[in-house]
């Protein structure tokens, strides 16, 4: 499996106001849902059919309300094993700071920074 970025999100303090600008600025269509709990804005930067699946090569993402300061633009990669990647995290001078939690549907995903404070965030989909 390619570990690649297989889907974004980002932060906003003004959802419309960032909605509106993307949607101008880019093309990209948004759609709004509370699938995972929380209300979230679903960006497609390509085509996707009915059941979800890209339409050919990209990466789409997503959009929520942000909460405190501290919350970022995010990139996820798609990793085979999320414990195995959890480990070498901690192993490798990184940290955990959301633990691994299932996406219901989707796989099981967790956040961490890397040595330097960046954010790591993976997703192991449900084969």
């Amino acid at each position: 499996m390619d570990k690649t970025i297989v889907h974004f999100e980002i932060p906003a303090e003004n959802v419309e106001k960032l909605k509106s600008f993307y949607e101008k600025l880019f093309g990209w269509k948004f759609v709004h849902t509370n699938s995972v709990g929380m209300d979230y804005w679903l960006i497609q930067t390509v085509p996707t059919d009915e059941k979800g699946m890209l339409q050919h090569p990209g990466v789409n993402g997503g959009m929520y309300k942000k909460e405190n300061d501290q919350q970022k633009p995010t990139n996820w990669v798609q990793v085979d094993d999320i414990d195995a990647h959890i480990k070498q995290i901690k192993q490798m001078g990184g940290r955990l700071t959301v633990d691994k939690m299932e996406i219901p549907g989707v796989g099981w995903s967790a956040v961490g920074l890397d040595p330097e404070g960046n954010q790591v965030a993976m997703l192991q989909p449900k084969m």
